[in-house]
């Protein structure tokens, strides 16, 4: 099994942010997400393992809510597994 990952970026609004992340993490294969001001400075690195990420939703949804408050538009970064079978 080979496992490689991939980037994606994703622009949104700062309203939309904490709903993108969760949509992000539902979809299993996330492996960091890496949330971007709109010069381009991180402002939160999130790094997902497979076991944890139930246990990470709550407190991370509470991050990304408060970061979205401040932020108008950002972009986010994820990084995602894609494992050869």
């Amino acid at each position: 099994m080979n496992n490689d990952s991939r980037w994606e970026e994703f622009k949104v609004k700062g309203d939309e942010v904490l709903a993108k992340v969760k949509d992000l993490v539902r979809e299993g294969n996330v492996r960091r997400l890496i949330i971007q001001n709109e010069e381009g400075k991180t402002i939160v690195e999130i790094p997902l393992t497979v076991g944890v990420v139930g246990a990470l939703l709550l407190p991370m949804a509470a991050a990304v809510g408060a970061l979205a408050a401040v932020l108008t538009d950002c972009t986010i970064r994820v990084e995602r597994t894609e494992e050869d079978h």
